[in-house]
């Protein structure tokens, strides 16, 4: 791996900072990454799984082969300079060995940092048991170390949006945090309050999903969040503008101003 692979990778773990979260505007091909990285203040990407299969036409699940993941992501990589976040979901396999093996192969492809999901199927439960979930974050920093890339794992913990039980979560998070992760993504946090008890109890930095219903941003870095990502919700925003603008034009409106948008 090269030089700058490894300094990309560096520089978005020294984004994650408490209270200066790093924002990242989710992308899901070479043109939204683009169109994201020339954003004034924008120094990192990730993308959405949920976007990037639905863009191929596929459900969201790993509904794409790991070849397929591998090479949309590729895609993403190339386009930018800045460092790139891959949604990597369950690793593509259920087992340690393999996900190593895939991880090697998204490193590869350039990705400074991943995704990687706790739940066994396509909901948010059941999820792997702890221990199994904890080896499969070991499984990816493993990856990592062999290939001298310092990958940002954020390890995203599903305990609270599938029911699950707080302590549980908190269990898990600090698990994941002992096997090589270096952030919590914490699905569930939909208040201030879980917010604020989710940063005191875990022992690491803690990164969340926001939408119109969640913790406004100014306050979600007052209270330390390190990482605020809106996953397949930046789709449905470009979707839903793309869909006004095709209902405006067919009814002989005016012209949408953004037709004059230069990429």
């Amino acid at each position: 791996m090269t030089n700058s692979q490894a300094e990309k990778a560096e520089l978005l773990r020294s984004l994650h900072v408490p209270g200066d979260p790093l924002i990242v505007t989710n992308v899901w091909d070479a043109v939204t990454a683009r169109i994201v990285a020339a954003a004034p203040g924008v120094k990192a990407l990730a993308t959405a799984s949920h976007a990037v299969s639905f863009a191929h036409g596929v459900p969201d699940g790993e509904g794409l082969s790991v070849e397929q993941a591998i090479s949309a992501a590729k895609i993403i990589i190339d386009a930018t300079d800045l460092p790139v976040s891959v949604d990597f979901e369950k690793g593509y396999s259920p087992d340690g060995s393999a996900i190593e093996d895939n991880v090697a192969r998204l490193i590869e492809a350039g990705a400074a940092g991943l995704n990687i999901e706790d739940s066994a199927g396509p909901e948010k439960a059941p999820q792997f048991d702890i221990d199994r979930a904890s080896t499969r974050v070991a499984s990816v920093r493993s990856a990592a170390n062999a290939a001298r890339v310092p990958l940002v794992i954020n390890a995203r913990v599903d305990t609270l949006a599938g029911g699950g039980e707080w302590k549980e979560a908190m269990a898990r998070a600090n698990a994941y945090l002992d096997a090589g992760a270096d952030v919590i993504f914490m699905l569930g946090l939909s208040d201030e309050d879980k917010v604020k008890r989710a940063i005191d109890e875990i022992n690491g930095k803690v990164s969340v999903i926001s939408s119109p219903n969640s913790v406004p941003l100014k306050r979600l870095a007052e209270l330390g969040i390190s990482r605020v990502s809106f996953g397949p919700m930046t789709m449905g925003l470009t979707l839903a503008h793309l869909q006004a603008a095709a209902t405006q034009l067919t009814a002989l409106g005016d012209y949408p101003p953004e037709l004059g948008f230069t990429f």
